[in-house]
């Protein structure tokens, strides 16, 4: 397994690669996994909303940074739509071909879906939810109480995991990229899912919560709590959100 890693930068070159399923005329998948899990689905405040503070962009980058600790109050379900929102809200639709967000994306093919399992979010039952970018909804996956402890475990038994407010999961959707860019496009999976975190952080600051992200989890047993197969979806970037502690 030594210089895997370089492997991969060597093998994704453009020298490597043969003509993408768009170039040789395969449909494109769709846009969003279609939700089966026939759960409840919560329409979700629009967004941007007056009830989010307006927040000055230079303080908001300057006074990001990884909080660990959370104080108990829940978050709002409008606090809750306006951080999935900036991470992952559409902007406009350009039919079933593609569509403009909130944070950039290879060729505009934003291959993530966002699950959300929350703990102390005011409203919302606490539970498994993907969050259903196309029609801005929470949509139920499960409400096992044992989630939280499991997800716990499988990132490596990081306290804060438990003790927040909501912990939002990416699920990359890989041939959602390499349909156009080939092997390529694990490449740009991972630089995606920066844009979306950082998102995130600075979303965070408008509403008084803090965030963590986390690249340290067991992999296969991250896709197992969510029911992913690890090939065709998996689990690419983890960030806890709670309500911010008083500054240090």
């Amino acid at each position: 397994m030594e210089n895997t890693g370089r492997e991969f930068l060597k093998k994704t070159q453009y020298q490597y690669l043969p003509p993408s399923d768009q170039m040789v005329g395969k449909t494109q998948p769709p846009l969003e996994v279609p939700y089966t899990d026939g759960g409840e689905e919560i329409p979700l405040p629009p967004m941007p909303s007056d009830t989010v503070p307006k927040t000055d962009l230079a303080r908001a980058i300057r006074h990001r940074e990884s909080r660990r600790t959370y104080r108990k109050e829940p978050v709002t379900i409008d606090e809750l739509a306006w951080l999935l929102w900036s991470t992952q809200g559409v902007k406009r639709r350009n039919g079933n071909e593609y569509t403009f967000r909130t944070v950039p994306s290879a060729g505009a093919r934003h291959a993530f879906e966002t699950y959300v399992l929350v703990n102390n979010v005011e409203g919302v039952a606490p539970g498994l939810y993907r969050y259903l970018a196309l029609s801005h909804t929470l949509a139920e996956v499960t409400r096992d109480a044992g989630l939280a402890d499991s997800l716990f475990q499988a990132c490596l038994h990081q306290q804060f995991v438990k003790e927040n407010a909501g912990t939002i999961l990416w699920v990359a959707v890989p041939y959602r990229m390499t349909w156009r860019y080939g092997e390529r496009g694990y490449r740009y999976l991972f630089l995606d899912a920066g844009h979306v975190c950082q998102n995130l952080y600075l979303a965070a600051e408008a509403v008084g919560c803090g965030v963590c992200a986390i690249g340290a989890y067991d992999d296969e047993a991250v896709n197992t709590i969510l029911g992913l197969d690890g090939i065709e979806q998996f689990v690419i970037y983890i960030a806890t959100v709670g309500r911010m502690t008083a500054r240090t």
